[in-house]
């Protein structure tokens, strides 16, 4: 058995805690910054949305109006956390290129008229809360960009490689996925069985309650948003519901529709002649 004096392991352990503080430190004082297209607009920015840890307000009022209902060009408040989930997303696949953005906002004046076309669009639609965007990245696999968003946990995941324009959803709503991967697919996504996520034969994978656990104990830490404002100082903004009210809620909550609604947008892409130069926003 190995021995060490106590003056080694008390500066093993400083050093430990030093590493530690730094790497937390570093993650709390990232840029984060979606560089977005939109297919429909053919719009196209670079929008920083949170420094330091904290978001900045310009940057979401931007993203708010960006990702408007393109229909009826009406923006909405959007949920910052989807914002977060989308640069998370793009950081696990190694994105480079534009975010093709397919879908954000959908006001509820839409969302009406797309289900008097097509029963595959959903009543509660989490489009219609500002808590949903369907994306893909050129270069990525469709499949790689779902299974990021599965292993994030943060809601939900749909993936859609047959539509118009192949698009993966993701949302901050109920963690589910659609259609469901069988129980040989979500393994080889989670090998140790550690997720909320269900295979199509409906059976928890086996570390199914430590995923929960997990997802519990982060929701009695992220029930604030911080803002940054201009002054320097931060203010605290509570969501409407409690993440556990999130996970379990339901009712707004339902699979997402079957992307009938993007069949005409077959040919929009990154190759467009007529899309609008890039503008940068960043922090002020």
């Amino acid at each position: 058995m190995a021995f060490f004096p106590r003056p080694a392991l008390t500066l093993a352990a400083l050093f430990l805690a030093l590493a530690t503080v730094l790497a937390a430190g570093s993650a709390h004082a990232e840029t984060r910054t979606l560089k977005l297209y939109y297919i429909h607009t053919k719009e196209r920015a670079e929008i920083t949305f949170k420094k330091d840890g904290r978001y900045i307000q310009s940057g979401l009022n931007e993203l708010n109006r960006f990702l408007r209902d393109w229909r009826r060009n009406e923006p909405t408040k959007m949920d910052p956390r989807l914002f977060d989930l989308v640069w998370e997303a793009y950081q696990r696949v190694r994105g480079r290129d534009y975010i093709h953005v397919v879908s954000a906002y959908r006001s509820p004046a839409t969302n009406t008229m797309l289900r008097g076309r097509s029963k595959g669009v959903a009543q509660n639609s989490q489009h219609t809360l500002g808590r949903a965007m369907d994306f893909y990245i050129p270069g990525v696999r469709l499949a790689d960009l779902r299974n990021a968003g599965l292993v994030m946990g943060g809601g939900g995941v749909g993936y859609y490689p047959t539509s118009g324009a192949p698009f993966v959803h993701l949302d901050v709503g109920n963690v589910r996925h659609w259609p469901r991967m069988n129980r040989q697919e979500l393994v080889s996504v989670f090998p140790n069985g550690g997720t909320l996520h269900v295979p199509s034969d409906g059976k928890p994978l086996p570390n199914y309650e430590q995923a929960l656990a997990a997802y519990k104990s982060k929701g009695r830490t992220g029930a604030t948003i911080s803002v940054a404002s201009s002054s320097g100082s931060s203010g605290t903004r509570t969501p409407g519901r409690g993440l556990l009210a999130t996970l379990f809620g339901g009712g707004a909550d339902e699979e997402e529709e079957s992307g009938s609604e993007f069949q005409t947008v077959a040919t929009a892409s990154a190759r467009d002649a007529g899309a609008a130069p890039a503008v940068r926003r960043t922090a002020p």
